[in-house]
């Protein structure tokens, strides 16, 4: 009698490279996963975090590695990377705070979803190394952008070292106040509704395509966001699932990019995708996604080494330890 598929549960958004296994397309071989689609990354993280409610989930890169340096085991992670993202065009400011140069920034108010999400540890990266902005002095001014409440309902490490961080008011959103003049600037993961109404309110970088391209021809780093993180339990009690399930992950992306690159017809709305995607093959050789360890080692040792930088976790973290082998 033939051992039954194990049922996992995965809970993503629905990105272009996942919807291959979204539609059953690609199945992992041995497994049955049930695929379950969520828009919104901070409920995943909260509900995986605090509830452990999948066997396997996207996850915020720089919670899972603090949890794992702060000694949680309770989860284990593929070198798969649902979400990637060039930061430099989330950062807003108001220009009546004398903010034109990124060193401007220094000993201001600075609003930010959350200190420790990895986006703002990039931003805060890029910023300090690329740009020598001194953000010793800043106060931060934890809330969510465009609401008027918190970024979920995070379950936070404790830091390495003090950081000035305030809370923003419960009946305002990070918006109303960069709009108002009440903080100076904004990093983050979306931009604030008032940059479309007041005309102070602006990209602390306008060219950012530019910059970010100039930044990946010089570190070849496209910074990773989310991995996929897998429960312990689940894993110890189905040890041959990784290699399965990477191999699913990598032939579904691998089927979003030939789709992509079909211009017969517009798979985005895109008007100039040809045009993006001659881009893609210059800067990235074709695959700007690579998953695996060893195609992200300058990426995640970045990371690491800014998640230091900024009191996110105390020592370097063994890449092999905190990855799979697949």
């Amino acid at each position: 009698m033939s051992t039954p598929k194990p049922h996992l549960t995965f809970a993503c958004g629905l990105y272009d490279r996942m919807q291959p296994l979204f539609t059953g397309e690609v199945k992992p071989e041995g497994i049955d996963l049930e695929f379950l689609r969520i828009e919104a990354p901070r409920v995943i993280f909260d509900n995986m975090a605090s509830k452990q409610a999948y066997d396997l989930s996207e996850m915020s890169s720089s919670e899972y590695i603090a949890r794992r340096a702060s000694g949680d085991e309770s989860f284990v992670a593929l070198p798969v990377f649902p979400s990637r993202s060039f930061r430099h065009s989330f950062i807003t400011i108001n220009k009546t705070s004398g903010i034109q140069t990124p060193k401007d920034l220094a000993g201001k108010r600075i609003g930010v979803p959350l200190y420790t999400m990895t986006a703002a540890i990039w931003i805060r990266g890029h910023l300090e190394h690329d740009h020598d902005v001194d953000l010793s002095q800043v106060t931060w001014v934890q809330g969510s952008i465009n609401s008027a409440s918190t970024h979920g309902e995070p379950t936070v490490m404790p830091m390495h070292k003090p950081v000035p961080i305030e809370l923003a008011p419960n009946h305002k959103s990070l918006s109303d106040l960069l709009d108002a003049g009440e903080i100076d600037a904004i990093i983050g993961t979306t931009l604030p509704h008032c940059i479309k109404t007041n005309p102070q309110v602006e990209r602390l970088f306008p060219n950012f395509r530019d910059i970010e391209k100039e930044y990946f021809r010089r570190t070849h780093i496209f910074p990773i966001m989310h991995l996929v993180a897998i429960k312990k339990s689940t894993f110890e009690a189905h040890p041959n699932i990784a290699r399965a399930l990477y191999q699913a992950f990598e032939e579904s992306k691998n089927i979003a990019l030939l789709r992509m690159k079909n211009l017969a017809a517009l798979r985005y709305m895109l008007p100039w995708l040809a045009d993006d995607l001659d881009e893609i093959d210059d800067l990235f050789n074709g695959d700007p996604w690579p998953y695996g360890l060893e195609k992200n080692l300058p990426t995640l040792n970045t990371l690491i080494q800014y998640m230091i930088e900024q009191g996110v976790i105390a020592k370097k973290m063994d890449l092999q330890e905190l990855f799979l082998p697949v």
